[in-house]
């Protein structure tokens, strides 16, 4: 147990105690960083680089899931993970979709905190000590990486159309969600892995922006934190974001809404 506890600093909150507690609990993995992916071969290995140039505190593992992509993402994953038991891997036959690989690769761990970010090394993986700090010192529940706050930056979006797009579908969810948040359609944010749990049987499992899903059908109490974020240029692959994907996130969010209002 001491060798545990003297690598993780800071233990003075009732949530930090019961997080240390439970790692004895869950063979010593204290964060599961969730990955959802589809073709990002060229991705995997300097991903798994850069999470352990981050010099995280705590005793980690990356769970990619991987929706049977044909460029050989899995065969890296496995590759990977032959030479290091922290990487994991799920390949998904007949099933399509980030929000429901979100949700089994979350169901998936045993671990007291979560990580969803994409695989595209868009997402700072230095946001993750801060989320961590976030929830583990300060009580909150989900922490999310912003690029709406001081700090942050979506510069990274690859032209004016694709920011046009992110500014408009953060500006009608901000309206229709049930708290306050400035960028709802952030894909990074760190949470309690029992609270997802928890509302992983209400969530939709469709579409991309799995922490509204997250957010909709958990209880009004979750605490929520944003920290500043600045979103890079994609080096590799596409983006999967277009008009479709934003049209469907409409009819998501005013269908949630009436949902929650109990109107349907």
């Amino acid at each position: 147990m001491s060798s545990t506890l003297t690598s993780i600093p800071n233990l003075k909150t009732d949530t930090f105690k019961k997080i240390v507690a439970d790692t004895h609990l869950t063979n010593g993995t204290t964060v599961s960083i969730i990955v959802p992916c589809y073709n990002e071969v060229d991705n995997i290995n300097p991903f798994i680089t850069a999470i352990k140039n981050c010099d995280l505190p705590y005793n980690w593992e990356i769970i990619f899931v991987d929706d049977n992509s044909p460029d050989g993402t899995t065969e890296v994953v496995r590759h990977c993970a032959a030479l290091d038991p922290r990487i994991r891997g799920i390949r998904r036959l007949h099933r399509k979709g980030l929000a429901s690989a979100v949700i089994e690769g979350v169901l998936s761990s045993s671990a007291s905190l979560a990580v969803v970010m994409d695989g595209d090394l868009q997402h700072d993986e230095a946001c993750i000590k801060p989320m961590m700090h976030e929830i583990c010192e300060n009580g909150y529940d989900l922490a999310v990486a912003s690029r709406m706050v001081a700090g942050g930056t979506n510069q990274g979006l690859k032209n004016n159309w694709r920011r046009a797009l992110s500014l408009v579908g953060c500006f009608v969810t901000k309206l229709l969600l049930p708290v306050p948040l400035k960028d709802p359609m952030s894909g990074f944010f760190a949470f309690k892995r029992d609270l997802f749990e928890e509302a992983a049987p209400r969530m939709t499992g469709s579409g991309f922006k799995i922490l509204l899903d997250f957010i909709f059908t958990s209880k009004p109490t979750l605490k929520i934190k944003e920290v500043p974020m600045v979103f890079r240029p994609r080096l590799h692959g596409e983006s999967k974001l277009d008009l479709k994907v934003s049209l469907k996130l409409i009819i998501f969010l005013v269908r949630s809404r009436m949902i929650k209002q109990n109107i349907i």
